[in-house]
């Protein structure tokens, strides 16, 4: 079946105005006071046994579901299965495999049952777990983007980290899964609102399983599209930041995820360095001029860079010492 990537946009913009024509889904909530920044304010204040079980039963269903989906995809399209030829073909139609299709079916009926889920029983996995978890999910998916696409385009300014491409081959290997579960885990964290960070937050979760239910197509591995939902928690960061009420910077997410952009990123769109360098020159003014009046504070712009790359350096280590250990081991047992 042939497919189109704009169509399947659309449809993600679509689910995501359905959302907003059947809201409001909390006018009858008292929800608690807010209790500072780490508090998740959208969940019910008098949970119940039907509002728990769910919220965790349809989350435990979609991801046990798409991770099946997966499984049954690696174990007929892999390399191990079909060879290093028949596998790279397989990503060379413009069409879906009928694993795509029974991927998209499955997330399509999850998401709507999460927005009746919502509407009749209102709650999500907050209810039991911190706000932590879902940012920190997102922070380690957002760490192993950078290291599975680390061989194309390196880490910085096309330069590649020492020792990264030896965490390639894992990542790429599993990165299925930790991606699908990060994924459906931040979307049932929340309940479905019409705010306008939930409607982006939804709006960028729908995306990400559109891309997440076409493994092994060509949609999968197209540049522009993985930029594009790179780029995104850009707007969806920074948006949700000014609209929120402890004071977080807007600057901070935006001028902070366009850094990875400019020095990452970009590297990976096959632009002339010309044009790179005269983009970055850009950027740069833009912040020069945004910061005048507080030179100083424009540090803030590289916490999340920060953050972002100490994490892939401490994803190849850890991942370095594991194989070092691994090996030593076997040594150990071999001589025994």
């Amino acid at each position: 079946m042939r497919f189109s990537l704009p169509l399947g946009i659309l449809a993600c913009l679509a689910l995501t105005g359905l959302i907003w024509l059947l809201g409001p889904y909390s006018t009858h909530i008292n929800f608690v006071p807010d209790q500072g920044a780490l508090w998740y304010y959208w969940k019910k204040p008098d949970p119940d046994f039907w509002s728990r079980f769910s919220a965790w039963g349809l989350y435990a269903s979609h991801q046990l579901a798409i991770w099946w989906l997966i499984y049954s995809a690696k174990s007929q399209y892999s390399e191990g299965s079909m060879g290093n030829t028949a596998a790279s073909s397989v990503y060379q139609a413009f069409g879906l495999h009928k694993v795509n299709l029974y991927a998209l079916g499955v997330n399509l009926i999850f998401i709507l049952l999460h927005i009746a889920q919502t509407k009749v029983f209102y709650d999500g996995l907050a209810q039991d777990v911190s706000n932590l978890s879902a940012q920190f999910s997102v922070i380690i998916l957002l760490i192993m983007v950078l290291l599975l696409e680390h061989k194309r385009r390196g880490l910085f300014f096309g330069q590649k980290l020492p020792g990264a491409d030896q965490s390639y081959g894992w990542i790429k290997r599993y990165h299925g899964y930790y991606f699908a579960w990060a994924i459906i885990y931040t979307f049932w964290f929340h309940p479905i609102e019409t705010t306008l960070g939930h409607l982006l937050g939804n709006l960028y979760t729908f995306l990400l399983l559109l891309q997440g239910s076409l493994f092994y197509t060509r949609f999968h591995r197209n540049k522009y599209w993985t930029a594009l939902l790179e780029t995104f928690v850009l707007l969806h960061g920074a948006l949700v930041a000014y609209a929120s009420v402890h004071g977080e910077s807007a600057a901070m997410f935006a001028f902070g995820f366009a850094v990875i952009f400019f020095v990452t990123q970009i590297y990976g769109l096959g632009l002339s360095q010309r044009l790179i360098l005269l983009l970055s020159g850009l950027f740069v003014v833009v912040v020069l001029l945004y910061y005048q009046t507080n030179l100083i504070r424009s540090v803030e712009i590289f916490r999340i860079p920060l953050v972002l790359y100490l994490g892939a350096g401490l994803f190849v280590v850890i991942h370095l010492l594991g194989k070092t250990g691994a090996r030593f081991f076997s040594k150990l047992l071999l001589r025994r």
